[in-house]
């Protein structure tokens, strides 16, 4: 076993282990069929560095679409220029109180074991991407908030900063390859509150500068109608949340409420998730319940892997390139 991907296919033989393997193969067989994929991410997968194989999954046109939080937006870029600044807290579930506001104290922002450096990656951010939100609205110009990270990075303004390897950032990937990327509830973000701060203390005059969900909406169904014309397009979500019921929602809107004919349902499905099967929960959804809300069919090939995505997106990723 020279490969992860032997290293998968030897043992990882039942029960949610075998569905990897499962997931990992139709994913493969959707891109071989000539199908697009769309991966989202929810949680903090950013921060959680899935840049590591993400990126190379977008350079090798695995990923033709992304839908993700504003958080994971954000945060790809904070750590691809304050890495090294970043603090692991090992011992995070028995922090005290105490010890949570030392770390406020720091200007330390923890997700779960990792910290957020809030001067070397929220603020360095900021006094760029607010230099770019004031000159969209001195021109009277507007774009999508993942318009604007493309555009900090083409301006080559953070490169002295990178602490990474920029090929190990999903999100410098995605700039080089132009990616379509949906960002529902950017409002809901640490650079969406800045934002909000700048145009409160009138730093910014149009509050529209930044485009909202609902053109994200109207966008991602202009790419989905062009895109499926001549292919069909797979979900590999990521968690749950926004970030995967936003997009998911496009095939009901175009069938449903704008009676538009023969929209093609998501053509593969798959979500790696810690939420377990309860009522009510979108994120704990089972496939099947997708069908009865015209998102995908009784034909789609459809898995749900219950387990860490830090764990298993890798892993699949992995296996996709053939590592």
């Amino acid at each position: 076993m020279t490969t992860v991907k032997a290293f998968i296919e030897r043992h990882y033989r039942h029960f949610n282990a075998a569905v990897v393997v499962d997931a990992a193969q139709g994913y493969a067989a959707h891109l071989a069929g000539g199908g697009r994929m769309m991966v989202t991410l929810a949680g903090a997968m950013s921060t959680a560095e899935l840049g590591l194989s993400l990126a190379e999954m977008i350079r090798r046109d695995k990923v033709h679409a992304i839908s993700c939080t504003g958080a994971n937006l954000e945060e790809d870029l904070f750590n691809l220029v304050a890495h090294d600044h970043y603090v692991r807290v090992p011992n995070y579930r028995s922090l005290t109180v105490a010890d949570e506001e030392a770390l406020l104290a720091r200007h330390l922002n923890r997700v779960t074991d990792t910290c957020i450096p809030e001067e070397e990656a929220i603020r360095r951010i900021e006094q760029v991407i607010l230099d770019e939100w004031q000159a969209a609205d001195r021109a009277g110009e507007r774009f999508f908030p993942h318009e604007f990270m493309y555009r900090v990075l083409r301006s080559g303004r953070l490169a002295h900063h990178f602490q990474i390897d920029p090929a190990d950032s999903w999100l410098v990937a995605a700039c080089e390859k132009n990616l379509p990327i949906i960002v529902p509830g950017w409002e809901d973000s640490t650079l969406g509150n800045i934002f909000a701060a700048h145009v409160i203390k009138g730093d910014i005059g149009n509050v529209h500068t930044v485009r909202t969900g609902i053109e994200y909406m109207i966008e991602l169904s202009a790419w989905y109608r062009r895109v499926t014309a001549d292919s069909t397009v797979g979900f590999f979500q990521i968690g749950g949340g926004i970030a995967g019921d936003f997009p998911i929602c496009v095939v009901p809107m175009l069938a449903q409420d704008l009676l538009m004919q023969d929209i093609p349902l998501w053509a593969y499905f798959c979500q790696i998730s810690d939420s377990t099967t309860s009522y009510g929960s979108y994120s704990g959804a089972v496939p099947n319940e997708k069908i009865t809300w015209g998102k995908l069919g009784a034909a789609t090939p459809s898995y749900i892997i219950e387990s860490d995505a830090t764990i298993v997106a890798p892993l699949i990723f992995a296996w996709l390139l053939d590592l």
